[in-house]
């Protein structure tokens, strides 16, 4: 779908973005969510990613907050994080 071309952009790039990822708890899930984000924002550094378990301990929610550079990039990592097979939900 293309805007028109007097709509603003809803975003506007770069900014920081907060994702955040739920997934189950398996042991190198983490891991893997955090390669998949540096794939599409290389610059994330550990004090901008958060993990929290849930109350039963069957899932983890992992949120990260990155530099956004355009739509293209969050669909891809959007796409990428989806793939992964512990991975439930991404907001």
């Amino acid at each position: 779908m293309t805007r028109p071309p007097t709509e603003p952009p809803r975003i506007e790039f770069p900014c920081e973005y907060p994702i955040k990822v739920i997934g189950e708890t398996h042991q190198d899930a983490v891991a893997a969510i955090v390669a998949v984000v540096r794939k599409h924002a290389p610059e994330l550094t550990p004090d901008q990613i958060n993990t929290r378990s849930s109350s039963g301990g069957n899932f983890q929610s992992v949120r990260v907050t990155i530099v956004a550079t355009g739509e293209s990039q969050l669909q891809a990592l959007h796409s990428d994080l989806m793939a992964l097979p512990s991975v439930r939900l991404v907001l």
